[in-house]
């Protein structure tokens, strides 16, 4: 039996609504075939099992929709930010031609989604382009580190002049951003002096917070993040769509994207929600003991995808306590992957190593270059394209995964552009949220994270800190003796 997803609704209202030009309304597939006992026999999953799960699945349904509907996944009102879409596309056109440079100063969630969306957008070597071959748009750096030579590296690389810095922080205190944010904004008064809030844009909350206080009225202008809208699930708001809008990627169409994906996202069937079926195979299969799902996609346009799925996946579902404030220490663990580059660095251990990993292919169907191989001395390869030998790989990986007994799933991309891109980044995000419910834990929260944010600000000084320090020295001074260094 096959077990294929071809969502064939149509949404006339919405091409009318956009005026039908250009816009493709081809959905992204799921096809989890390889992962049901048919195909890997018993460390695949029995179709009584996913009847069976339709139920909790339907209650997660309702959880999801009273949680929109009491204002707690603002994720799911991103596509439908027409007003603050239209007010970045007005910036960005205002502003692209002023500025060579675009760089986005953030971490996690106010980083990742932007390097995926130019990735998986933009030409490859975007940046190296000309600014005729870039029609005029922005060069985007994103910012995403502390390391000192990357921090530096960067400021070698640019034209202060002819930059515009985007610091991005929800709290408005984030230490990594702001700390970047410092040097660079010394940099711009060495060389530009008092006029160099005209080269910083302010993303951060609406009211509250050291950036929206000391940074947001000297600032060329500035955008909000949602109070909602938590940061491995913004890439959709003003986080990832300033950017976009200023490399010339077309905004719009990407929420157009992610709104078609919610309106297929909003039935309670699992046999009609592509997001749903996607955590129920991987909420099975954590059950029987594969807690790790690698992605790998078959597109390099597509590889940061994977990073920023990483982050959605590991800190939204890697919870201690559940919802009920008992210890379960549950999530399954992301890893990336790129096919076909890790066929020759990871497949070994996928295809031999531990029964105890789902993968996760990202495939497209058309490219949209064309590149033919050369004949050279008769060889087999003439005659065919890059793409040709890229989908043979993939496919050949599939097939011997799942003759393996190795399960493997795909979302099926028509072809890479805006559309396809938004509903394939919503389809994702509802998958997480509906784990959540299935795990019966806060999808929402990453109290994981805080304790190391704490440490930081102790080590570093932060005031209303300094007891968490003396406790740290007291530490280290009674375990000193333990400290084991060759």
């Amino acid at each position: 039996m096959v077990y294929f997803f071809e969502i064939a609704r149509k949404y006339s209202e919405i091409i009318k609504e956009r005026g039908g030009g250009g816009i493709t309304m081809d959905k992204v597939q799921l096809d989890f075939a390889n992962c049901m006992e048919e195909k890997v026999g018993k460390e695949g999953i029995k179709k009584e099992e996913l009847e069976k799960l339709n139920s909790l699945i339907k209650e997660a349904h309702q959880n999801i929709q009273k949680k929109k509907q009491d204002n707690i996944l603002g994720f799911m009102q991103l596509p439908y930010q027409k007003s603050e879409v239209q007010r970045i596309k007005a910036f960005a056109d205002e502003y692209r031609t002023k500025f060579d440079n675009f760089v986005v100063i953030g971490i996690g969630g106010s980083a990742l989604g932007n390097i995926a969306l130019q990735t998986a957008l933009n030409h490859p070597f975007y940046n190296l382009l000309s600014a005729g071959e870039r029609k005029g748009n922005s060069r985007i750096f994103v910012l995403d580190n502390v390391d000192p030579l990357f921090t530096g590296g960067l400021l070698d690389v640019l034209d202060l002049d002819k930059t515009l810095f985007n610091i991005i922080s929800k709290s408005g205190n984030t230490a990594e951003g702001l700390a970047n944010f410092f040097i660079l904004k010394k940099a711009l008064q060495d060389k530009i002096g008092d006029k160099c809030g005209r080269h910083i844009v302010v993303t951060t909350d609406k009211e509250k917070g050291f950036l929206r206080d000391k940074e947001g009225k000297g600032a060329l202008d500035s955008f909000v993040i949602p109070r909602n809208v938590g940061g491995r699930f913004s890439v959709l708001s003003p986080v990832g769509l300033v950017s976009a809008a200023f490399s010339g990627i077309d905004i719009e169409l990407l929420l157009s994207g992610a709104e078609e994906m919610d309106n297929i996202c909003n039935e309670a069937e699992i046999w009609k929600n592509p997001a749903y079926m996607y955590a129920a195979i991987q909420f099975l299969m954590y059950r029987k003991g594969k807690k790790i799902n690698v992605m790998m996609p078959y597109a390099h346009n597509l590889k940061d995808i994977a990073d920023w799925f990483r982050q959605l996946w590991a800190e939204s579902l890697g919870k201690k306590l559940n919802n009920k404030g008992e210890v379960v220490n549950v999530g399954p663990t992301p890893v990336k992957a790129l096919g076909v580059t890790d066929q020759h660095s990871q497949l070994q251990l996928y295809m031999e190593g531990p029964l105890d990993k789902t993968i996760t292919f990202l495939s497209v169907n058309k490219f949209d270059l064309q590149m033919e191989i050369p004949e050279f001395y008769d060889h087999y390869l003439k005659g065919h394209t890059l793409e040709e030998l890229l989908k043979s790989e993939e496919k050949a990986t599939s097939l011997a995964l799942t003759q393996n007994n190795r399960p493997n799933l795909s979302l099926v991309l028509p072809q890479i552009n805006a559309h396809t891109v938004g509903q394939l980044i919503y389809l994702l995000e509802m998958a997480t949220v509906c784990m959540g419910e299935l795990f019966d834990i806060d999808a929402l929260n990453q109290p994981g994270v805080e304790l190391g944010k704490e440490l930081t600000y102790a080590l570093m000084g932060k005031a209303g800190y300094e007891k968490r320090k003396e406790e740290l020295e007291q530490k280290e001074a009674a375990e000193g003796k333990n400290i084991y260094i060759i």
